[in-house]
């Protein structure tokens, strides 16, 4: 595998940001590792960061470079901060920033297939509200999505962790419900409109703080019969629990199809 850690000016943000991104790498004498690389350009998995984190938080608290070495998958992890990928009402364009010019970064720096069927998101805690809301507000553009321990209930998040930081991202709460914020919504709108979906994958820990949220988003999917993929498992808001579940994603990722 090759590592590429990216410093770049976003015109978006209006300042500089970075990326951490990992290439597949064909390789047979490493020790212990053997890299894998097709003759077409590689499928893509971007990969998004929770609330406290930023791009580089994934490499360092798993092993997610060893996991794709032998998936021939690039794997794309940006920085957006504290932004709940949203177009903050006092702060950054993040959602106009990760949903739209991030991918033509991508594209002019890396060689990396731009098909639907060769690209996935997926993250944890509030990437994994950032993986769900790039799944239903663009399902065009991605073959999978897949939340770990996400945020997927963000009015009733917002509403009782009455965070004051919110007000900086999301304005007043009121505004969030039927918006391209609301995760509720926005699977509800394309189940209306017969939208084709992206193959999605919820997990969360059964003593996780966010697991009633996540309980109610997949019973707001089984009643719309969305097909889904739903996991739980023992464990907490903690990587000990992402590092294992990363794994499952990946092999649950339709890789080659």
């Amino acid at each position: 595998m090759a590592l590429v850690n990216c410093d770049f000016f976003s015109e978006t943000l209006g300042m500089s940001s970075s990326m951490t991104v990992i290439l597949p790498q064909q390789t047979q004498g490493q020790i212990g590792l053997d890299g894998v690389a097709g003759d077409c350009r590689p499928p893509v998995l971007y990969l998004l960061h929770g609330f406290s984190d930023d791009h580089t938080t994934w490499l360092r608290r798993t092993s997610i470079e060893r996991y794709v070495a032998e998936l021939g998958l690039a794997v794309v992890m940006p920085n957006v901060h504290r932004s709940f990928y949203t177009n903050m009402v006092y702060g950054g364009r993040y959602w106009d920033f990760v949903s739209d010019e991030l991918p033509q970064l991508v594209k002019t720096f890396f060689n990396l297939s731009e098909r639907r069927e060769d690209t996935f998101v997926a993250g944890l805690s509030m990437g994994g509200y950032g993986a769900l809301k790039l799944a239903l507000n663009c399902p065009e553009r991605f073959a999978a999505a897949a939340s770990l321990s996400g945020v997927t209930d963000i009015f009733n998040w917002a509403e009782t962790t009455e965070r004051e930081d919110f007000k900086f991202i999301f304005g007043e709460n009121s505004k969030i419900p039927n918006s391209d914020s609301d995760l509720f919504y926005l699977a509800q709108q394309l189940v209306n409109n017969a939208t084709p979906l992206p193959a999605l994958y919820q997990c969360c820990g059964t003593e996780d703080f966010l697991y009633e949220d996540n309980q109610r988003f997949k019973a707001h999917l089984e009643s719309l019969k969305v097909n889904f993929t739903y996991s739980e498992a023992p464990g907490n808001h903690n990587w000990a629990f992402w590092d294992e579940h990363i794994q499952n994603v990946l092999k649950w990722l339709p890789l080659g199809k």
